[in-house]
């Protein structure tokens, strides 16, 4: 019998008799034995329905699941080694970093390669494999000093800094360019691709591990491909480290990157949790859409889904951060209708949104709904709490975007695949099968369901190409980058254009990590009008509005990515913000400002009070979206970059022309971290609200090191202050346990 008639048959009857048991192990034996059961489908069924077996099976259940090397399962499953040399087979895959936790076979087999091999190693391997796993392995081993872990977003960055707090008595722990490694610790730098270009202490490196590293890709269009790559080349070539690239369902990198550097791709379809797949749309032909009457027909579809889940464990993937408050918004109005009361206790976060965001922010009333949301545009502390919450089986509905595949590391029992759209680029198969993988929790769940409320995309293989080694394509801010030897088409325009730059132009624009040509051309703008425009160029400190305003229009015209300043930004109103940001010092002044102005155009006489109701609250809550959204996308990142960069580019022309330049970094700096008193910026890099930070401006001296403000917090036990929402003080404390 294969591997599909024994999956029927355990499926078919509540009890196996001693015969059926039998059979169903032995032939587990034999699939494996012969290859055939590759991604451990059936051992992982028969560990969902052990209940079926008869308890006289558990020795040869636990050589069975012990043959496939799914030693996780075992201590979940409290199977007891057969033998003697299956106890010392059980004490081999013993985790190294302690928690008497056991690593599967496979993790096993790329640790050895990692640590006794010292391989370098690429690494694609399914979602719920356990490859961060690895990473708090490699750190407990105690055999690299300096590691680099760079990840694409700060969310995963802070949860890889909670999981490694632990090893802080023997590494400090990296996680601002501003803060300088330990010379008696080792020093674990956990930084975005951004902070490893921008960082300027970096000594010896033994380990680079970079995480999701899909992202190289130049051909999948994302935005910070160049400076992955940049600062991939530079750990490569600056420090020649041991690296372990790591990511989910991809089929291959660039033809003779192994060659050159001396790594193994390795790529596992080994699971530890089974995902199936349920085609709603197939029960809808033609009646799901995007508007109108197709789109309620496909939220009421939706709606009914989750209702019948009746708590269990549910992420709903959306394209984007409105569509998740949209679609949470109606999903609430639908649990109203029918009948459904708020059940959830108070959580902690409520109290605070509602002295800081607003009591009229339709989150607190998903909160006590059990339903979550995640996205982009939350801040670190609210997204930490959502998980945290969600985690701890708080909410049973999260509705999120497409930082439920690169930016945070949770699963649920069901996966709601309800937009095919990302942004507004359609989800490829490589995307799908990322949110598809998401369904199921290792250790909880040994099997989670899709629901495809969309045809899912055309299987295609996945080639990761690196662009700084391959250079078909290769965009100028990589290029500009590589030593002439690493130049594969010393001859093509492109090169010889980036060549004939004057030398100390090349070394300003390689330094600034934007782009190259719209730094030229605004290099050539500034040497043309530097005097006629010096008053709007050389302030230092804070800008008036109009100096302001220039800055930023050289900003969105000459370095700006095409189509990200569009309507409804501009310059003028990114300038507006940011002025006004800069004088109110709190974001959410500036959501209230935001409200006032939208509400103001609102005219209650033309509506009935329903529309006029429900106009307002979507007003309040699209006005707290975009507030957040402009703090994290444009304040926290876009706009003291455009700084930085305008600022050593005028500093350069002003030099040239012997006239004093100004100086923007000390605003940049100050946007960067929401006007928080710089050595206590750190906290927000914590997860700990700006609201916590700002009550300890006057309490925190300034001259203390930023590394030495949590010890100064702990010790004079400032988190028993008085005047701490309770969200606050726990958030403090929280941190303060690692």
């Amino acid at each position: 019998m294969d591997s599909s008639g024994l999956l029927s048959l355990l499926l078919s009857v509540d009890k196996l008799n001693f015969d059926e048991a039998f059979h169903v192990l032995r032939a587990a034996a034999d699939l494996l034995r012969n290859g055939k059961d590759p991604e451990n489908e059936l051992a992982i069924s028969i560990l969902e329905n052990r209940g079926k077996f008869p308890n006289t099976f558990d020795e040869m259940l636990a050589d069975v699941i012990e043959s496939y090397g799914l030693y996780p399962y075992l201590q979940r499953e409290n199977l007891a080694p057969s033998s003697t040399s299956h106890s010392i087979r059980v004490a081999y895959h013993q985790a190294v970093s302690g928690g008497n936790r056991l690593l599967h076979e496979e993790q096993k087999y790329i640790y050895n390669l990692l640590v006794n091999r010292r391989s370098n190693l690429v690494v694609s391997a399914p979602t719920s494999f356990g490859k961060s796993l690895i990473i708090e392995e490699l750190v407990a081993s105690g055999i690299y000093k300096n590691i680099v872990i760079i990840q694409p977003t700060l969310a995963l960055l802070d949860e890889t800094r909670r999981k490694l707090s632990k090893y802080s008595d023997k590494f400090k722990l990296v996680v601002r360019t501003s803060q300088e490694p330990s010379e008696q610790l080792g020093n674990i730098y956990l930084l975005t691709a951004e902070r490893v270009n921008e960082y300027k202490y970096f000594a010896a490196i033994d380990l680079l591990v970079m995480d999701e590293f899909y992202k190289l890709s130049a051909r999948r269009e994302d935005e910070r491909s160049d400076a992955l790559n940049n600062a991939f080349y530079y750990m490569l070539t600056k420090f020649s480290p041991q690296f372990y690239l790591l990511g989910p369902n991809i089929d291959g990198i660039s033809p003779g990157f192994n060659d050159k550097y001396g790594s193994i791709f390795f790529k596992s379809n080994y699971k530890l949790v089974l995902n199936s797949g349920v085609n709603v749309y197939e029960n809808y032909p033609g009646q799901f859409g995007a508007r109108g009457k197709k789109k309620e027909i496909k939220e009421k579809a939706l709606f009914e889904l989750l209702d019948s889940f009746d708590g269990q464990q549910t992420i709903v993937y959306c394209s984007s951060p409105a569509r998740v408050r949209s679609l949470a918004r109606v999903y609430l109005e639908h649990l109203a209708f029918s009948g459904r009361t708020l059940m959830q206790d108070e959580l902690s976060i409520i109290p605070w949104i509602e002295l800081n965001v607003g009591s009229e922010w339709v989150l607190i009333d998903l909160l006590k709904s059990r339903i979550g949301i995640h996205d982009g545009a939350l801040q670190k502390h609210i997204t930490n709490s959502m998980l945290g919450f969600f985690e701890s089986g708080q909410l049973d509905v999260l509705f999120c975007t497409s930082t439920i595949i690169e930016g945070v590391n949770t699963s649920a029992k069901n996966v709601v695949f309800y937009d095919d759209v990302k942004g507004d680029k359609p989800i490829d198969y490589f995307d799908y099968s990322n949110i598809k993988g998401r369904a199921g929790r290792m250790m909880q769940h040994y099997s989670g369901v899709v629901f495809n409320f969309n045809p899912v995309p055309e299987k295609q293989e996945t080639i990761v190409d690196i662009p700084f080694y391959e250079q078909l394509p290769i965009s100028d801010e990589v290029l500009i980058q590589l030593d002439g030897s690493e130049v594969k088409d010393k001859e093509s325009k492109q090169y010889q254009d980036l060549m004939a730059l004057h030398w100390d132009v090349r070394e300003l624009v390689k330094s600034n990590h934007m782009s190259v040509q719209g730094q030229v051309n605004l290099i050539r703008f500034l040497r043309e009008n530097v005097r006629s425009k010096y008053d709007l160029l050389s302030w230092r400190s804070y800008p008036d509005y109009n100096q302001l305003l220039f800055v930023m229009g050289l900003a969105c015209e000459f370095l700006a990515q095409p189509g990200e300043i569009k309507n409804p930004m501009s310059a003028a109103r990114l300038t507006k913000l940011t002025y006004d940001y800069g004088r109110q010092k709190s974001i959410y002044s500036l959501i209230r400002n935001m409200q006032s102005y939208n509400l103001g155009k609102l005219d209650p006489d033309s509506l009935s009070p329903e529309d006029y109701l429900r106009k307002r609250k979507n007003i309040l809550d699209d006005s707290i979206r975009d507030g957040f959204q402009i703090l994290k996308h444009w304040f926290q990142y876009k706009v003291p970059k455009w700084l930085s960069v305008v600022s050593s580019i005028q500093d350069f022309v002003c030099r040239e022309a012997g006239l004093r330049p100004g100086s923007y970094s000390h605003y940049a700096s100050e946007i960067e971290n929401d006007f928080i008193q710089s050595n206590l910026s750190i906290l927000d890099e914590y997860g700990v609200p700006a609201t916590a930070a700002k009550k300890l401006e006057g309490v925190v001296p300034k001259d203390i090191p930023e590394d030495n403000v949590l010890r100064y917090i702990h010790e004079r036990r400032l988190y028993l202050r008085s005047d701490f929402l309770d969200y606050e003080r726990d958030k403090i404390i929280n941190l303060l346990k690692g």
